[in-house]
C-alpha cells in the first residue's frame, strides 16, 4: 500500500468513526455497520440505523452533515428529508440508511447486505432462489 493508499483508507476510517459517533451521540437505536470493502464498489461502509420519531431521524441526519462539514470538511449528500421516515446519507465512503422503527423492519434492508466469514453474500431467510 502506498503512502496516497493509506491516506484514503485513515481518512475512511476517520469519516466511519465519525459518523458512528454521531449516531451514538444522537441516540440512535440498533446501529448496525456493514464493512463492503471489497464486495460493492458503492462504498466501503454501509451504517444503517434506527430513529425513534422523524423528528430524531432528521436530526441524527443533520448531526452527520454538520459534523462531517466541521470536522473533516466534506460533504454529503441526504435524500428523503422531507419524510423523514427513511433518510439516505451519502459520504462517498460511507452510506447511512436511517429509518424510522416500522419501516427498517419493512425494508429488511441489511439482510440484503448480509455476508459470512468469508465474505460470500448470505442469503435472506425465506428469499427466492
Amino acid at each position: 500500500m502506498n503512502d496516497v493508499e493509506a491516506r484514503a483508507l485513515a481518512h475512511v476510517e476517520k469519516l466511519h468513526a465519525l459518523i458512528l459517533q454521531c449516531l451514538e451521540d444522537g441516540q440512535a437505536e440498533e446501529i448496525v455497520s456493514i464493512p463492503l470493502a471489497g464486495k460493492s464498489a458503492i462504498a466501503d461502509h454501509m451504517v444503517v440505523a434506527t430513529g425513534r420519531s422523524t423528528r430524531q431521524v432528521a436530526a441524527l441526519a443533520q448531526r452527520i452533515d454538520a459534523e462531517v462539514k466541521q470536522k473533516l470538511g466534506g460533504n454529503v449528500r441526504i435524500e428523503g428529508m422531507a419524510a423523514a421516515d427513511w433518510v439516505l446519507i451519502d459520504a462517498r465512503d460511507v452510506i447511512v440508511h436511517l429509518f424510522r422503527p416500522e419501516v427498517r423492519q419493512f425494508y429488511g434492508l441489511e439482510k440484503m447486505w448480509a455476508f459470512d466469514a468469508t465474505g460470500a453474500p448470505v442469503r435472506a431467510k425465506d428469499a427466492a432462489p
